[in-house]
């Protein structure tokens, strides 16, 4: 199983690792800090180095229970030892971003009681789908000034790995329509906005709300009778 670095340490900018294994465009390492996307995040991208050669990362991606590392070209050897390097602007922007989306979700549930149904992130900008029968530009106004006052709180954010039982135990887990955490998942790693949120999370964050920066809610449209999609711009 690779170590997966992501999950313990989000500001890992380059990493050690060694190639175990080819599949079809790609290669597992026996460690990495690329996140291979889910949870509405995208994968990281970057490079592999090994010696003088240069292995550009095009995608990464969980591939029957392997973190495979996809290479546009030739593929280093079983047992090449390499150096990884993550793309940082990229991934801080979308670390940055996914706290953001948290933000919103803990404010909507605090403040509304709605319900997440879906969501989605690129880059300084994301969506996420709420339980709200009706979404009106006021509603919209409190919200975008309550996420902000929740930034300027510089709330810390931590990460706990705890046991699937244990971690089950806390009110409000899963703050999704739908519990999507495998029955399989013995381990389950949560993210806390010390003081607004906590949930059931497996991507990067930034370590203080602080660093979020100013959220304007750029958009908001209806997707259904109790479903309403509100759209999310950080500032660069």
């Amino acid at each position: 199983m690779t170590d997966l670095l992501y999950q313990t340490d989000a500001y890992l900018q380059e990493f050690a690792a060694q190639v175990v294994a080819q599949v079809e465009g790609g290669v597992v390492l026996d460690r990495t800090a690329f996140y291979p996307g889910g949870g509405g995040q995208p994968n990281d991208v970057g490079t592999l180095t090994a010696v003088s050669h240069t292995y550009p990362i095009t995608k990464v991606a969980k591939v029957n229970g392997q973190v495979v590392h996809f290479i546009d070209g030739d593929l280093p050897p079983v047992g090449t030892a390499v150096t990884g390097h993550l793309d940082w602007t990229r991934r801080y922007q979308l670390m940055r971003t996914h706290t953001a989306m948290h933000i919103l979700c803990g404010v909507v549930w605090r403040d509304y009681g709605a319900q997440v149904t879906g969501g989605n992130m690129d880059p300084l900008q994301g969506r996420m789908d709420f339980e709200f029968e009706t979404m009106r530009q006021e509603l919209v106004a409190e919200i975008e000034a309550a996420v902000n006052r929740e930034v300027a709180a510089a709330r810390d954010v931590r990460v706990q790995i705890l046991p699937r039982e244990e971690a089950f135990q806390i009110p409000d887990l899963i703050r999704t329509k739908i519990n999507l955490l495998p029955e399989g998942i013995r381990e389950v790693r949560t993210v806390e906005l010390v003081g607004l949120d906590l949930q059931a999370d497996g991507g990067t964050h930034v370590a203080n709300t602080r660093e979020v920066g100013a959220m304007h809610i750029v958009n908001y449209k209806s997707k259904g009778k109790i479903n309403k999609r509100i759209y999310v711009e950080l500032e660069a």
